[in-house]
């Protein structure tokens, strides 16, 4: 058996040079060397020419629907527990007039017609990247149609998964927060106890990550279509209380609250923007369960659920203006309140639960495109792909998650922290839909130009009124989005430019097999694989091998892993084979950014394909650098310490592509950055 040696310490690879696609930039290239180039396979026929829909084709659609509505909708399904009180308070607690209410509900009923229904279930979801949805899925969209005129693309895509994290930390501080002070409208004395809940919750809900969720989601739909079928029966009973309440539908009545009210009813757009807070999962989730389950669930049951409940809540604050105080759970009779506490908080940890797996898939997206280090990825489940647990990521959000709620202390405190970073969000999907439209789908100007702007504006409208929270807590968001802009460039800019270096100081790969077969060394037996992120220049790991222990195998194969701009690549198109000598061959692997890449599998269809190898006989060289500050840097001295700390984050290549630690040697070397 071979054993293991390590020299230096491990540091990532680089995303593609400066010139190409950034979309197209690399996943981590197996042991590659932080400075080497990694390229991308772009030919779009690479991917899959399916959508997803071949993960879910045996899945039946009343399932695929059911389940959408239990991970998809937990996150905007829980909003009303706070979205119409929170508006409401904000105009004063003790005299809400009839036409404020109406104003405010007829606010929310437009902003899910127009902003959920028609941009997201209607128009955004047709805008699917080989079926994945999602901000970065998009980018890629739009990439693959801009070519390589995407910078300002790819730096969209980095803000909008910047600003998602920022929304990751929030949602599950708030909803659970919101669910729990349930207990404190059923008994006043239980007000004392609901903080200290909510932590033994939320640690509770990131300490069962590890484990897996797939066991779980299985009772996700079930207890979602309880509490949406529930809210909307609470709120057909209380429209009886006030059916002047119905003239909500009339948009006029909105729009003469928000333009007749000043500054305090822009202010309240803000407030009014927490019902549609969960909207982006609707695209991001689109790869899970198809686009026709999520818009038949959202349509025909979960819209109308939350039509209804805000409707109920506004006819009982009309009846009685002392319900403004907690409206949602006022509807409630006294007898079931605790039941109806039980099941809200059980539904707002769903809802937390697909944030956090959400935040998984971005953050395994984020990586296979090289925006950020490679981080240990575990999969908890073998026969769904898509779970995924991240321990480092999840350490950091509940970590997170639990400052905000020490900090803020209440969902109504909370509030003015959330929806920053949503309405960011979606103006980013909103701007980087017009680049598909116009390029891809070719849609006349004349045509995308009102159609986008439309949406355009009203997401700008939402994210300028949430500005007016910056000062009572929405620079949360704005901070925690600006420091993962901060990460994502500093990698991607300082793996850029150590890419560059490494090409000016290596030589190529033809050059050296040249030069071996003049200076013939001695050979051994057996299978050398030199792992790489650009085969056409000789890997470190070789040249270290060459120099120090004068040999080589038999059989020499320069192995590369790249990523496609697509989520998905078939196994027909996975791997490329190209000789370069007797001895010498070219093993190109493709997988997209939803794909984690392992290398036991791709030497299995290796050996499937006719490539003849003994495992036992065949060693994996890795190259592992440190890094160390240049007095000559490209990058300022506070971006190099940032990017050589983050460097010696990442995962060693073994562990992060499942690499057989007894057939590895790691050779390594200093480099100045």
């Amino acid at each position: 058996m071979m054993s293991q040696e390590t020299v230096g310490e491990a540091s990532p690879p680089a995303p593609s040079p400066a010139g190409d696609k950034p979309v197209a930039a690399a996943a981590p290239a197996p042991g590659a060397d932080p400075a080497a180039g990694t390229g991308v396979a772009a030919d779009p026929a690479a991917a899959h020419p399916a959508t997803s829909a071949h993960t879910h084709a045996k899945d039946s659609f009343a399932k695929l629907t059911l389940g959408s509505v239990g991970v998809v909708y937990g996150d905007i399904g829980t909003s009303p527990l706070y979205a119409l009180k929170t508006a409401l308070q904000h105009n004063g607690t003790e005299a809400v007039s009839q036409g404020e209410v109406i104003g405010i509900i007829s606010l929310l009923i437009w902003a899910l017609l127009i902003t959920v229904t028609a941009k997201y279930v209607l128009f955004l979801m047709r805008a699917d990247n080989k079926g994945e949805g999602g901000t970065l899925s998009l980018m890629a969209l739009a990439q693959h149609a801009l070519g390589k005129r995407g910078g300002a693309v790819f730096l969209l895509g980095v803000m909008g998964a910047a600003l998602f994290s920022g929304d990751a930390i929030i949602t599950p501080a708030i909803s659970v927060l919101s669910a729990v002070e349930g207990l404190g409208v059923a008994q006043a004395s239980l007000v004392p106890y609901i903080l200290p809940i909510t932590v033994v919750i939320l640690i509770a809900l990131f300490s069962v990550q590890r484990s897996g969720t797939a066991k779980v989601a299985t009772f996700f739909g079930p207890v979602m279509v309880v509490f949406f079928g529930l809210i909307g029966f609470l709120g057909v009973i209380h429209i009886a209380d006030a059916p002047v309440v119905l003239n909500a539908f009339n948009p006029w009545h909105g729009v003469r609250f928000l333009f007749g009210n000043g500054a305090t009813g822009f202010v309240t757009l803000g407030l009014v923007f927490l019902a549609v807070t969960g909207a982006e999962a609707l695209y991001a989730d689109m790869g899970h369960f198809g686009r026709k389950p999520i818009q038949v669930a959202w349509i025909s049951f979960v819209l109308p659920a939350l039509l209804l409940n805000y409707l109920g809540q506004g006819a009982l604050v009309i009846h009685d203006p002392a319900a403004v105080k907690d409206p949602f759970y006022l509807m409630v009779p006294n007898w079931a309140l605790i039941p109806f506490v039980i099941l809200s908080t059980l539904a707002t940890v769903i809802a937390s639960q697909a944030v956090i797996t959400g935040a998984f898939s971005l953050i395994r997206q984020a990586i296979q495109m090289g925006l950020l280090p490679r981080m240990e990825i575990l999969h908890t489940s073998e026969t769904t792909e898509g779970q995924i647990f991240v321990p480092r990521a999840n350490r950091m959000m509940l970590v997170g998650v639990l400052l905000l709620v020490f900090l803020f202390k209440s969902s109504d405190a909370l509030a003015n922290a959330y929806g920053i970073a949503v309405t960011g969000t979606m103006v980013v999907t909103t701007s980087l839909a017009y680049f598909v439209v116009t390029k891809m789908w070719r849609w006349p100007k004349l045509w995308a130009v009102p159609f986008i702007g439309f949406f355009l504006c009203i997401d700008v409208a939402f994210l300028l009124a949430n500005f007016a929270k910056v000062l009572d807590g929405g620079w949360v968001p704005l901070l925690l989005a600006s420091m993962s802009m901060l990460l994502m460039w500093t990698w991607v800019r300082g793996t850029a430019l150590l890419a560059a270096k490494t090409h000016r100081d290596s030589i190529s790969t033809r050059g050296l097999i040249a030069m071996l077969a003049k200076s013939k060394p001695v050979r051994v037996p057996g299978t050398a694989i030199f792992l790489t992120s650009d085969p056409e220049i000789a890997p470190s790991s070789l040249m270290h091998n060459l120099k120090h222990n004068k040999v080589l195998h038999d059989r020499i194969v320069i192995m590369s892993v790249k990523t496609v701009d697509a989520p998905r690549v078939s196994p027909a198109n996975r791997y490329k084979i190209e000789p370069m000598s007797d001895s010498f061959t070219a093993i190109t692997l493709s997988y997209g950014y939803m794909e984690i890449p392992r290398m036991p599998a791709a030497l299995a269809t290796l050996r499937k394909a006719g490539l003849k190898f003994d495992i036992m006989t065949t060693s994996f060289f890795l190259g592992r650098r440190t890094l160390k500050a240049s007095s000559h840097s490209f990058m300022p001295k506070w971006q190099d310490h940032l990017f050589i700390a983050l460097s010696k984050q990442a995962a060693t290549a073994t562990d992060f592509f499942s690499i057989p630690s007894d057939r590895v040697v790691e050779l390594g070397a200093q480099v100045s950055v």
